[in-house]
């Protein structure tokens, strides 16, 4: 994908020098990937008017999770003091190279950090990137949508294979761990994010962090996972009822949230405000009782983060474009009786290639294991 790096290298130059600026500090590790195909622990990008530098504090490990750097960026690794700032050595390069303002992401600069861009070249003017590679991530090319849908299948793959062992008496840390096991046992980086399996009371809740708690018969139980693959992270949300026939409010429950999922992704079309999707899938909860407690977001975008714009609120502003990922994932907790969640990546496709593309197949159906 050489060429592909470096036509995005070309569109963040367009933006953010325009306004004048001479050269660009990338130092969020998801863009500094999507700029250069690699993000090292701590390295930053330093993009010039010529030659484009990685600057690294250690060398490379070759490894999966890091990535691999775009042949046409230059790799620059600090001699010396294993302390040495990366963004600090960006900033002497880029006065040396002779460019008088640098753009940072300031977002992401703390202020010790901005303070020693200062100091070591104060005739630097500092300007701010803003959300310039951000906005340029929404919308995905046919490669990362490929490495999303390998995520996907690996967390579909590690989660039927959960699904067909023997779960009561297990504790939500054990299945957690082994969940994520299975995803690297596939051929995922890693998981996406920290695992969460929640049983009984604990069922439903946005987040859950797994407890010691056993699994028991007749409990909800509800699952969130997703792998990385090359840097790419996918996110699936599960439910189900351990060891019998589900009871009625069990059944009416899953049915209310999964009518609001379905309501969610039917939303997914381009051009679709991102509060729109948000409203389909939140006016089915609310009409039915449980507008309080739902989460902030019914779903969010997911690409090199696993949180990642756009954000389907209810404040949020702007519209769908086709090629991006998101999730839809609704959920009702009900205190101290567990609760429902239920958590699709899709990709927003024009109905004429046949609407959204669903990216993780795991049934849907209210199983009872």
């Amino acid at each position: 994908m050489p060429e592909v790096y470096a036509a995005r290298r070309d569109r963040v130059r367009e933006r953010c020098f325009a306004g004048g600026g001479t050269a660009a500090l990338v130092s969020r590790p998801a863009n500094v990937r999507y700029l250069s195909g690699a993000a090292p622990r701590g390295a930053v990008l330093l993009l010039g008017p010529g030659v484009d530098v990685l600057v690294c504090g250690a060398p490379l490990s070759g490894d999966s999770e890091e990535g691999r750097p775009d042949d046409a960026v230059r790799i620059q690794v600090l001699s010396g003091s294993p302390t040495g700032d990366p963004a600090v050595a960006a900033a002497r390069l880029s006065t040396a190279a002779g460019a008088d303002a640098l753009a940072v992401e300031e977002r992401h600069l703390t202020v010790a950090r901005h303070r020693a861009l200062r100091s070591v070249a104060p005739g630097l003017r500092l300007t701010d990137l803003g959300s310039v590679i951000e906005q340029l991530r929404v919308v995905k090319d046919e490669e990362e949508i490929s490495c999303l849908r390998i995520a996907a299948e690996i967390t579909d793959q590690a989660l039927a294979e959960l699904l067909e062992s023997i779960l009561v008496g297990r504790t939500e840390r054990h299945l957690a761990l082994e969940l994520e096991r299975r995803l690297v046992d596939h051929g995922a980086d890693g998981p996406a994010f920290a695992t969460s399996v929640a049983t009984g009371p604990n069922a439903g809740r946005c987040s859950h962090r797994p407890t010691d708690r056993r699994v028991e018969e007749g409990d909800f139980l509800s699952v969130c996972l997703g792998a990385a693959y090359r840097g790419y992270r996918c996110e699936i949300g599960r439910t189900f009822v351990i060891g019998t026939t589900p009871a009625g409010w069990q059944i009416e429950l899953y049915d209310l949230v999964f009518a609001a999922q379905r309501a969610g992704r039917e939303a997914l079309v381009p051009g679709a405000a991102y509060r729109d999707v948000d409203r389909a899938a939140r006016q089915v909860l609310d009409s039915a009782g449980h507008g309080e407690g739902l989460p902030a977001a019914t779903g969010h975008g997911v690409g090199l983060e696993i949180d990642e714009d756009p954000q389907l609120a209810p404040s949020a502003m702007g519209k769908l474009d086709a090629c991006v990922p998101v999730t839809v994932e609704p959920g009702v907790h009900l205190p101290g009786r567990g609760g429902v969640r239920i958590d699709d990546t899709l990709v927003v496709r024009p109905e004429a290639d046949g609407g959204p593309e669903l990216l993780t197949i795991t049934t849907k159906e209210l199983l009872a294991l």
